[in-house]
């Protein structure tokens, strides 16, 4: 057998420099030829407790993709916890392929176990392209899982929770703009018509908003104004349109050089993860654009708040709901502080909780399952 000399340097370009860049501990690269599995779990920080954070199943364009994706997912679920007030450090996975067409049961059974591998460094629980019920084929390999269906226990969709926290969040954006935070008569243009999306209508549109929707998927676009007064508009030329509120729900980068220019809005408030394609740059252009940006990894905390308290035993909806209510308040603060320092509303959040983890890594050694 001939063995080729490692490159060094290009490992290091490919997968160990952006790692050392968003300052991650580690990585688990998982294939099987049987199931047709290829996933990347991410483990970012472990200071204030486990890893938690959900798996995403999707068609990436390449596993340069994929693994760019995981890596900004967990660094974002290490700070969504953080500013939560939650003892978990962030973690997150994706596994490469269709959700609609690839995904079996054996599958998902092998994932569990590479899962159970990290032996509860890592806590996965459901997110895009996955469900509770995927959750519980999982579990079928491992205990270090969350988010199960509630007939075995556990929390179920949490995609009610996410959006609660996420209407909240926009609330308390809109307050910091107008002075007050109702939404009666505001242009509310939702991008993204899943679980989350759908939610986040329905309240929207009880509280009188105008709300305009959007997706890449047009049976999602049908069910949603089926369902809700919302009007349905084209996915590919929306930026520009008259609206108050701009809330993503959807993928991410949304949030571009391309699209900033277009936005007429004052706030951008969703719950999809990494909407600014480039965080410095982006961050930035929104604040000098004058929109208020509440950012994504603190308004979409109630997914991980749901789960969270699925781990601490005895779930109740309710208490969750009601932690989530208190995203408002940490949204207020975030954008009084970026006001008073002369930051972004995103250094603000990233500072919060950064201070945390730093304190708390003075108290304790990596890795707790105190939760």
């Amino acid at each position: 057998m001939i063995v080729e000399e490692l490159n060094v340097k290009e490992i290091a370009t490919g997968v160990l420099s952006p790692m050392a860049d968003m300052q991650h501990e580690q990585l688990l690269f998982c294939n099987d030829t049987k199931t047709g599995l290829r996933a990347i779990i991410a483990v970012h920080n472990t200071v204030l407790g486990p890893a938690l954070g959900g798996t995403r199943m999707w068609p990436y364009r390449s596993e340069q993709e994929a693994l760019t994706d995981v890596l900004r997912l967990s660094r974002g679920m290490t700070y969504k916890a953080a500013v939560s007030g939650l003892n978990l450090g962030g973690g997150k996975a994706v596994i490469i392929g269709d959700a609609r067409t690839q995904k079996t049961e054996a599958l998902l059974r092998r994932f569990g176990q590479f899962v159970n591998d990290l032996g509860g460094k890592y806590i996965t629980a459901e997110d895009v392209g996955m469900t509770s019920r995927d959750m519980e084929y999982i579990h079928m390999s491992t205990d270090h899982v969350s988010g199960l269906p509630e007939t075995m226990g556990g929390s179920g969709n949490p995609s009610p929770v996410t959006a609660f926290g996420t209407y909240m969040g926009m609330k308390a954006s809109v307050q910091h703009v107008y002075g007050t935070d109702s939404l009666q008569g505001k242009k509310v243009l939702v991008q993204g018509c899943g679980s989350v999306g759908q939610h986040l209508v329905e309240y929207l549109v009880k509280e009188g908003a105008e709300v305009f929707v959007t997706d890449i998927f047009e049976d999602k676009i049908a069910e949603t104004t089926s369902k809700y007064k919302a009007t349905a508009v084209d996915p590919n030329n929306f930026y520009g349109m008259d609206m108050d509120i701009y809330a993503p729900c959807a993928l991410g980068a949304t949030l571009n050089d391309d699209t900033i220019p277009q936005l007429k809005c004052r706030v951008v408030s969703g719950a999809a993860n990494n909407q600014l394609k480039d965080e410095n740059i982006h961050a930035a252009a929104l604040r000098d654009k004058g929109i208020a940006y509440a950012p994504d990894f603190v308004i979409n905390a109630g997914g991980l708040i749901n789960v969270y308290s699925e781990l601490l035993g005895n779930y109740n909806r309710e208490i969750a709901m009601n932690k989530a209510e208190h995203i408002y308040d940490v949204t207020l603060q975030i954008h009084k502080y970026a006001a008073e320092k002369g930051i972004t509303s995103l250094e603000a959040a990233k500072a919060i909780a950064e201070k945390r983890i730093e304190d708390m890594a003075a108290l304790k050694t990596p890795f707790s399952r105190n939760y």
